[in-house]
């Protein structure tokens, strides 16, 4: 994929919005409807964002770490990485459907009675998220590396994990919207 980075990191701050919105609104649901479950092996809303919650606590100090160590400067198209392109398009939806994936053991919410303490914890996340997507615009999102959480040998572009994660969060925001 290559794209223009300004479009880019257009098009992950408009979804990042969209999810802090939507997590801004289940403040409002009770405490029994955001641990509500469709069926015993779905995820209720906050386990949903517990899960978001968990790749952040990864994800986002990576982020932050390696684009404050480098002074690579910004680059005006933006190539993705096969693997990078891959993990990222393995989120997105697709004719329709959601390809279903197993979560690694570490990222799995443990519990079913989480609090709204899970929908702050994810609100500060997004906060600290725009800002790297903002900082982002001054990096080269092609040549600073995050290593992914299933292997820090396996290293991919910070534009693609950008969109990894953006989409990751895309992909379980809606699937918490759909135990409304």
């Amino acid at each position: 994929m290559r794209i223009i980075a300004k479009d880019l990191i257009r098009e992950l701050s408009k979804i990042a919005d969209q999810a802090n919105d939507t997590a801004l609104s289940f403040l409002e649901l009770s405490i029994e409807k955001l641990n509500d479950k469709k069926t015993p092996e779905s995820w209720s809303i906050l386990e949903c964002l517990e899960h978001l919650n968990l790749y952040g606590e990864y994800y986002l100090p990576e982020m932050n770490s390696r684009m404050k160590a480098s002074e690579r400067k910004t680059v005006p198209v933006f190539i993705s990485g096969w693997l990078g392109n891959y993990f990222a398009n393995s989120m997105k939806e697709k004719n329709g459907k959601i390809t279903k994936m197993k979560s690694p053991k570490d990222k799995v919410p443990a519990t079913s009675h989480l609090s709204k303490e899970t929908i702050h914890r994810f609100l500060n996340q997004a906060e600290l998220l725009k800002s790297l997507i903002r900082d982002a615009e001054s990096k080269d999102l092609n040549k600073i590396r995050i290593p992914i959480s299933l292997s820090k040998y396996i290293k991919i572009k910070l534009g693609d994990t950008l969109r990894f994660y953006v989409y990751h969060i895309e992909r379980h925001i809606a699937q918490a919207e759909r135990n409304i």
